[in-house]
């Protein structure tokens, strides 16, 4: 971090009563009172809702009466405000018998009764614990509620989250309660599982481990560090090096910049980092902690803001914002906490004058804001951001960064990946990196151009491209900086290569069903707010069943029944794929990042389908009405096969446009950009019209026949060819088709096809999406 001169360092102390031990660190108010929230309870009459507030101020601890009734009382004496000291007694709500708290120095650990985690080569975590109790001696439930035994003011846990047990055999274990975010023992997502002597609990934001005849926890207030050691990534099987041995230490509330030329491994050293890629060698370690092998818990303490905006651009700033804390936060977490945690954010990110706007119509920089805010919401310990400057003109730059500058100095780590270099000297610490994916250079910004011997850095970004035979790793390991920057702030030991552990995905969350009424509000949210979308899904039923009536005004005969079934089933077609064919890839970061964080992939999936198969059905049953209704379809016996004409066909319709829906989606699961979606759209409709039996004989065509089997429209057209007789009325060779038979059976073979193809399509869509998602989630 950046070498500024400091103020004398405050002191830590330990405020012990009856119920355990709270270790109070300067830069956080400690509030004392009966209210279940406050940081230290006391559950006694005589102590006031709000009774009293312990804070430091420079380098002085203070304790502050609230007006409470019945007073606060140090040292003997009534007190308003009072200087306190180790060893200071205080008494609450009477000074002979009311509750008592005693500060004292926290105590320094020893070999043989370490203060933090008893096993530190587990975890490497050496910090003192947030508070100390005595284990129970039967069951204690953890969750947000206030009648919780142990309350973790936490808005990622769920109000009953998990609980202690005390085993009859001897020992403990912990037990999961449903929860919605997981709880986690040693980093793994556990439902029932014993705890032993050094075992990491997790749950939110805490960690809780069983020291001796103690329980204690650990809250990750912001303040943690990363030590990369060693990371190497190659590929085409090693013969290319991505990442060559990555180290350096980031401390904690520092801002880092990386920069380097195209093709130095900047984006995969992110994607290593946060998880979404694990490097082939090397470890990461969040606050001494193996974090490739703690993701599944520690992914909710990692916030990432890539380069393309995760937000949909349709919703304003607090409707996105609202979403995204409904799906990540518990779904027992109330609406007014939800709405208090998405205030906050606007505040803290200064966009409340463009809260009620829409995200497309913000400015880069704001619109970038927005996306550190949904990030913010879960309150991250570590926020990475690729290029979040990127097209940005220099004053938005200047601005983008500043705001990181803030959040890093609130108390978080900012890992920023960015090309520009107008705002590095802000930054507390540089990485460069050069091609080949070697550490050029690590330590302040304003050392580093003096450093390579150059005065600009376009010169600086020349010369790793003028020099690729340079030993640009080798010169910096042999200089002081790496010395002093690297080797000599490297707080944790080098770990050995940890045994081949499969990474533990996050866990689904327990209620599905709140998952998806979410998105699916979403989703319609989203539509109803494109306009285009809009007038195209009312105006094109319409306009097709007005073409097919127009040719059938006079009733289905010899001349036209084809040509009407025919734009039946185009406009189906284009309907349904149309509605379809942009949707995922258009959303294709959105999702990468949600499913990083725990989002089901069939909830993604299933609330499209739901959304837009309703609104295509709708648009198919309009399409059918508008062609056929009061028309005289001249089915045989004036009868369809099992239900009348018109439904038959309307079904056929429906489905043909659902089948197209699913198909529509997995083209844009297949494509990689927005832009080619159009054309493959064509395609897809002129090969639906090629094959749906219309136009061609394609019954007993070898290799025709079988290819035609696998396209949506062959089905809905021979459905509503058997409703009217299309053979009787229409006899000939390319009407001669087992499947246009006026049968029972063959009517339901057709509709039952089109159900098939419509669930083949989406268990490709599903697998498809699988290749966009972390490689931790894909099982």
């Amino acid at each position: 971090m950046a070498d500024r001169p400091g103020a004398p360092t405050p002191p830590v102390l330990v405020l012990e009563t009856d119920s355990g031990s709270t270790v109070m660190s300067p830069g956080h108010d400690y509030h004392v009172g009966r209210d279940p929230l406050s940081d230290i309870v006391l559950d006694d009459a005589r102590v006031s809702w709000h009774h009293a507030v312990l804070r430091c101020d420079q380098d002085r601890w203070t304790l502050a009466d609230q007006h409470s009734t019945n007073g606060t009382y140090a040292d003997g004496h009534r007190v308003r405000e009072y200087g306190l000291r180790p060893g200071s007694v205080i008494r609450f709500g009477n000074p002979a018998d009311g509750p008592r708290a005693v500060l004292a120095d926290p105590p320094q650990p020893a070999p043989d009764r370490p203060f933090a985690v008893s096993l530190p080569e587990l975890t490497g975590t050496f910090r003192a614990p947030t508070t100390v109790r005595p284990l129970p001696e039967r069951t204690v439930r953890i969750g947000r509620a206030p009648d919780n035994d142990l309350v973790v003011d936490d808005l990622v846990v769920s109000r009953r989250h998990a609980e202690l047990r005390s085993r009859t055999e001897g020992g403990y274990e912990i037990a999961d309660l449903g929860s919605h975010n997981g709880t986690y023992l040693n980093g793994r997502p556990v439902t029932c599982a014993p705890v032993g002597p050094g075992d990491i609990i997790g749950i939110g934001h805490s960690a809780f481990c069983l020291v001796g005849d103690q329980l204690q926890e650990y809250v990750d207030t912001g303040e943690v560090s990363l030590d990369v050691q060693d990371l190497t990534v190659a590929v085409d099987r090693g013969r290319k090096v991505l990442l060559d041995h990555v180290s350096f230490p980031v401390g904690e509330k520092c801002l880092l910049a990386v920069v380097g030329p195209s093709g130095s491994g900047k984006s995969t050293l992110l994607r290593a980092l946060t998880g979404q890629r694990p490097a082939d060698r090397g470890t990461v370690l969040y606050d001494g902690r193996d974090l490739y092998r703690a993701y599944a818990e520690l992914r909710q303490r990692i916030g990432l803001v890539p380069q393309d905006d995760i937000l949909h651009p349709q919703l304003t700033v607090r409707a996105a914002l609202t979403y995204a804390a409904e799906l990540r936060f518990p779904e027992d977490t109330a609406r007014s906490e939800r709405r208090a945690r998405v205030d906050e954010v606007i505040r803290e990110l200064g966009l409340e004058q463009r809260a009620g706007q829409p995200v497309h119509s913000l400015s880069g920089g704001q619109r970038k804001r927005v996306s550190v805010a949904l990030e913010l919401l879960t309150k991250p310990s570590l926020l990475f951001l690729d290029e979040p400057t990127s097209g940005l003109d220099p004053g938005m730059d200047r601005s983008v960064m500043h705001m990181l500058r803030g959040l890093a100095d609130d108390g978080r780590t900012v890992i920023v990946v960015t090309h520009s270099v107008l705002s590095l000297a802000i930054c507390d610490r540089l990485l460069v990196l050069a091609p080949g994916g070697k550490v050029a250079y690590y330590g302040p910004p304003d050392d580093a151009l003096a450093f390579f011997g150059f005065d600009q850095w376009p010169e600086a970004f020349e010369a790793f491209d003028r020099d690729p035979d340079r030993d640009w790793a080798g010169e910096y390991r042999e200089s002081p900086f790496h010395r002093s920057y690297v080797t000599e702030a490297t707080t944790q030991p080098r770990r050995p290569e940890p045994a081949p552990l499969p990474a533990a995905p996050p866990p689904r969350p327990r209620s599905r069903g709140a998952q998806l009424g979410t998105l699916v509000r979403r989703y319609a949210a989203v539509l109803g707010a494109d306009r285009t979308f809009l007038i195209t899904m009312i105006v094109l039923p319409f306009v097709m069943g007005a073409m097919a009536r127009a040719l059938g005004s006079g009733g289905l005969d010899r001349e036209n029944v084809i040509n009407v079934l025919l734009i039946l089933c185009v406009g189906a077609v284009l309907t349904g794929a149309a509605n379809a064919v942009r949707e995922l890839v258009k959303e294709r970061v959105i999702y990468q990042r949600e499913r990083a964080v725990g989002l089901p992939r069939s909830a993604y999936l299933v609330s499209k389908v739901v959304v837009l198969g309703t609104i295509t059905v709708a648009q198919a049953v309009v399409l059918t009405l508008v062609a056929l209704a009061g028309i005289d379809l001249n089915a045989p016996g004036g009868r369809g096969v099992l239900l009348p004409p018109l439904t038959e066909i309307t079904v056929a319709v429906a489905l043909l446009a659902f089948s197209s829906m699913m198909l529509g989606l997995l083209v844009s699961a297949l494509v990689s950009k927005e832009e080619v979606t159009m054309p493959l759209l064509v395609l897809v409709a002129i090969v639906q019209v090629v094959f749906c039996g219309a136009l061609l004989h394609v019954n007993g065509t070898p290799g025709l026949a079988q290819l035609s089997w696998l396209v949506p429209s062959r089905w809905a057209f021979a459905a509503m060819a058997g409703t009217v007789g299309l053979d009787g009325m229409v006899p000939g060779e390319t009407t001669d088709d087992p499947l246009f038979r006026h049968t029972t059976g063959v009517w339901l073979l057709d509709v039952a096809m089109l159900l098939v193809l419509s669930a083949l399509f989406g268990l490709a869509v599903a697998r498809l999406l699988r290749r966009h998602e972390p490689a931790v989630m894909r099982k």
